[in-house]
């Protein structure tokens, strides 16, 4: 796509999350699988059903824009997800894989709120009132999971893959 305007760059990114957003749709049922605690599992469960609703929204905004969000791939999340695919295939520890899955995960948050972030700004200076409201939410959700993955890591799954580390150094 020829980008030649705020308006057509605007097109591109919101094209661009909308594959993020399927190919995490895609991806979040292997991550709720390897989830070991149940904490996690429903944080990622949650966000899947989050995801769902984001989509939709993509396509409301692309709608009243006029334009198709289908035709481009996302190579961002496809790297973010073929990150956290490889560690599940790691030969590793529940707590230290929990742990990472937590990182792996809060890498995706991350680029999806940059992406919200960078298209609802964009949307503003294009005065679309109605995609700056939409985006908005999706970006606060996006943010919110993000904490909730933080809390979980900093409270109770990097404490017990540190506790896992201890006790295989202190049978050394």
């Amino acid at each position: 796509m020829k980008i030649t305007s705020l308006e057509s760059l605007l097109e591109d990114e919101l094209k661009d999350i909308y594959s993020a957003e399927n190919q995490l749709i895609k991806a979040m049922p292997k991550l709720i699988k390897a989830a070991d605690s149940n904490d996690l599992r429903a944080i990622f469960e949650e966000h899947l059903k989050q995801t769902h609703s984001q989509v939709e929204r993509l396509e409301e905004i692309c709608r009243k824009l006029d334009t198709n969000p289908k035709g481009k791939k996302c190579m961002g999340m496809e790297g973010l997800i073929d990150e956290a695919v490889e560690l599940l295939k790691s030969d590793g520890e529940a707590e230290p894989l929990e742990a990472g899955l937590i990182g792996a995960a809060q890498r995706i948050e991350h680029y999806e709120i940059a992406a919200y972030g960078t298209a609802r700004a964009h949307a503003r200076q294009l005065g679309y009132v109605e995609a700056v409201k939409l985006l908005s939410q999706t970006l606060e959700e996006e943010k919110l999971a993000d904490e909730k993955l933080t809390q979980i890591a900093q409270n109770k799954v990097n404490v017990q893959a540190a506790m896992t580390t201890e006790d295989r150094l202190e049978s050394l």
